[in-house]
């Protein structure tokens, strides 16, 4: 029997596939449990029309990322810190701290999760950063660390 997988399920598959299983472990376990519905023709064309919405989205999702890559790596992003007279900075600078900036300064919510940054900065300068959007996209910001007024 033929089933569409509703959520993923180990050693199976994942969502919205098509798998072929056994009519049993189809009718007494993943039907009932609402992990697949019967591969009838009425749920391969909603399936299909599920798969047209989602591939829409992503286009959408992933014009909006290059938009965004574009804008931040076009200009630094300026960081006031605290500091020594040595030009040492005091604390370290962290993820949360780069994601406020950016929502300060361009108005995009970027979760602190995806920035990476370089080894320490302890002093003032410029410094590279990566934030990692999803599917394999990377955008490289420059960092100006510059003393508090």
């Amino acid at each position: 029997m033929e089933v569409i997988l509703i959520q993923d399920v180990n050693t199976l598959g994942n969502k919205n596939e098509v798998v072929k299983v056994k009519n049993g472990y189809a009718r007494n376990f993943l039907i009932p449990q609402k992990f697949a519905v019967e591969a009838s023709p009425s749920n391969l064309k909603q399936l299909e029309e599920r798969l047209k919405v989602k591939s829409k989205k992503e286009a959408a999702m992933l014009a909006e990322i290059k938009s965004v890559i574009a804008r931040l790596s076009e200009a630094p992003l300026r960081l006031a810190v605290k500091t020594g007279t040595s030009g040492k900075i005091f604390g370290s600078i962290t993820t949360v701290m780069v994601a406020r900036a950016i929502r300060e300064q361009y108005g995009y919510e970027i979760d602190r999760r995806k920035i990476h940054l370089p080894e320490e900065m302890k002093e003032l300068g410029s410094y590279k950063a990566k934030i990692d959007f999803a599917n394999g996209n990377e955008a490289e910001i420059t960092l100006d660390l510059m003393a508090e007024a």
